[in-house]
């Protein structure tokens, strides 16, 4: 069964038992990736770490990522 599908069956059961319709499939997911990114800021803020910027500071020590610069 595809989501979808899942879906709309569960739309119609809540429909049968005067329920409130399930939200769409994604609707979501920018609020937990945001929510993830949030919490692991904090936790790097809590140990000390600096809480912003890991990802340019990994991909600089890249060989690769460095051949392109002009630093």
């Amino acid at each position: 069964m595809s989501i979808t599908q899942h879906h709309l069956l569960d739309a119609y059961r809540a429909r049968l038992l005067g329920e409130p319709a399930p939200p769409v499939p994604g609707v979501h997911e920018l609020r937990l990736v945001r929510d993830r990114r949030d919490r692991r800021r904090f936790a790097a803020a809590v140990a000390g770490r600096p809480a912003r910027g890991w990802m340019r500071r990994a991909l600089r020590r890249w060989p690769c990522a460095r051949a392109g610069s002009s630093r």
